[in-house]
Formats: structure tokens, C-alpha cells, sequence
């Protein structure tokens, strides 16, 4: 049964986040909060974590589309192919918030996902996210949680989130209640922005 811990957004604390982030490493998942919706995470690095997250979503992992939530700019550039100025003026202008930015991957992928040409990347406006990632050291790899009533597409209340995937996860946090709004993806990989779901980030700056 997962851990159900409580962690306050404004001032997340530092044994909390340290909790959350010994779980990720051990192979464990988790329920996080995002600037937009739940996310159902794990290490970018654990193959055995991302193939959990596979099954939960009953796909196989190389045609997973999963986001890489990222602390910063350059914690990105681990993992893209160099981008050009406006591009990165763009991420600049838009990170932290609430955009999915599809990016051409590099190399250095992880082996699961060297096979695919884009990769999705996210810095959320969320203080517990980012402090997770931090503490880790490398990003997360992560989608949103669903929910199954068919007028609310998206779990806000983290109680009714843990009562759902108590038995999934190892933990699931606690940082008040979720959007239920997901992320505005653009496809940064071609010529020009290409909007590909608009969400809750504005695209009157692209």
C-alpha cells in the first residue's frame, strides 16, 4: 500500500521531499502535483520503474508518449538536440508553466526511448515538482493520472487519488487540490510552433 504524505507547495520541506525522492530512487512510482494535473511519476534512469508505468498504462514503453518533467533549461538540454535561438526563446519565455514542449531527442536518451525522434519535455510551476527533480538530480518520467467519470477528465482531490491508486503507487503526495486542466503541448521539432492540444498554458505567446 503506497505512503500518503502531505507536502505544502509554498514551503515544501526539505525531509518530505528527500522521502519522495529515496521512493523514486529504489524503483519506486509516485503521485505528484503538477501546475496543471496529477502526474503519475518515476526515475528517468530505473528501466524497471518505467516499465511499471507501461503496464499501468497498458502500452508498450517505446510507443509511450510520457513527459520528462525537468527543473530547468539546462536540465533539458541533457537529453534534446541543440536548438536554435527562437526555439529556446520560446522555452525561455514559457518555462516554468503549463506547456508540453515536443523537442527532437539526442543520443543520450535512455535506452527505452532512443527509438523515438521526440521527446516531451515540461518544467511545471509547481515549487514540489521542481524541488523533487532537484533533489534527484535527473528528470522524472511522467503522464497525468485520469480519471473514469466521463464529465471530469482529470483527479483534482489527492484523498480520492490515494483511494484509487493506493495499491498502484508507492506514494502518493498530498499538495492540495489538482487542476483539471492538462498542459498545452506545441511541437517545437519542425519549422514552425505547431499546437497539438491546447490546455491551460495561453498560446497568445507563441
Amino acid at each position: 500500500m503506497a505512503e500518503f504524505i502531505k507536502i505544502y507547495e509554498d514551503k515544501p520541506s526539505e525531509a518530505a521531499i528527500k522521502k519522495v525522492v529515496d521512493v523514486l530512487r529504489n524503483g519506486g512510482l509516485i503521485i505528484y502535483p503538477t501546475d496543471t494535473v496529477y502526474g503519475l511519476g518515476c526515475d528517468i534512469t530505473n528501466s524497471k520503474a518505467l516499465e511499471k508505468i507501461a503496464k499501468i498504462k497498458g502500452i508498450k514503453l517505446e510507443k509511450a508518449n510520457l513527459s520528462f518533467i525537468c527543473s530547468d533549461l539546462s536540465n533539458i538540454s541533457d537529453y534534446i538536440k541543440q536548438i536554435n535561438t527562437s526555439t529556446f526563446k520560446i522555452l525561455k519565455r514559457a518555462l516554468p508553466g503549463p506547456y508540453t514542449f515536443i523537442l527532437p531527442g539526442n543520443n543520450d536518451l535512455p535506452k527505452e526511448f532512443r527509438k523515438k525522434k521526440t521527446v516531451g519535455i515540461r518544467v511545471p510551476n509547481n515549487n514540489i515538482a521542481l524541488q523533487i527533480v532537484r533533489m534527484l538530480g535527473n528528470p522524472i518520467v511522467s503522464t497525468s493520472i485520469h480519471d473514469e467519470d466521463e464529465v471530469i477528465e482529470y483527479s483534482t482531490d489527492p484523498e480520492l487519488i490515494f483511494e484509487k491508486w493506493q495499491n498502484k503507487v508507492d506514494l502518493v503526495i498530498d499538495g492540495g487540490y489538482g487542476d483539471n486542466i492538462a498542459s498545452t503541448i506545441i511541437d517545437l521539432s519542425g519549422d514552425e510552433p505547431e499546437i497539438i492540444r491546447e490546455g491551460k498554458g495561453s498560446i497568445d505567446i507563441f
